[in-house]
């Protein structure tokens, strides 16, 4: 059975996942009005791996034998400066899933949860790869800087993201 603490902890984080989700939809949404369509896919691919996320500490909190909490989920922003300062928002984004993962990962050393570690581990890695990923589309659409081109060229790329749901 889970403790308490950390099934709220696991559900507040559940949530969150859920909000990303929807931010990056509404990301894929903005990228889309701007023709944009790679960005967009990108984004859209990005809001299914977040639903993904989200499901994870779902089916977990579930397989402990604890209590799933669906909660509200904050609205998102709609709009966004630029594409660049978009893909900043989604960096600075996943910086703080980062942070919260982190935190949940020294809740659960606290009160000596192991199987729940085990879980993090797996999110931890993942946010790894999520910031360096963001972060590396940030530096190339400042690469482009005014240049159209080199911002469709990086938008073709990126309609060749596909979503790959996570393993159990």
């Amino acid at each position: 059975m889970i403790k308490k603490i950390v099934q709220d902890a696991l559900n507040t984080q559940m949530l969150r996942e859920m909000y990303s989700s929807n931010l990056y939809l509404a990301m894929a949404a903005y990228y889309h009005s701007k023709n944009l369509n790679g960005f967009a896919n990108w984004m859209r691919v990005q809001a299914q791996e977040e639903m993904d996320h989200a499901l994870k500490f779902f089916d977990y909190v579930l397989e402990r034998g604890g209590n799933v909490k669906i909660g509200q989920v904050d609205s998102v922003p709609e709009t966004w400066d630029s594409p660049l300062a978009a893909f900043e928002a989604a960096l600075r984004h996943e910086e703080s899933v980062t942070q919260w993962i982190n935190e949940l990962a020294d809740l659960v050393m606290k009160e000596r949860d192991h199987a729940t570690a085990i879980l993090l581990q797996w999110f931890i890695t993942e946010q790894v790869e999520e910031e360096a990923t963001t972060g590396e589309i940030v530096e190339r659409i400042k690469l482009a800087g005014e240049s159209s081109s080199g911002l469709f060229m990086l938008d073709n790329e990126l309609k060749a993201r596909v979503f790959v749901p996570s393993a159990k």
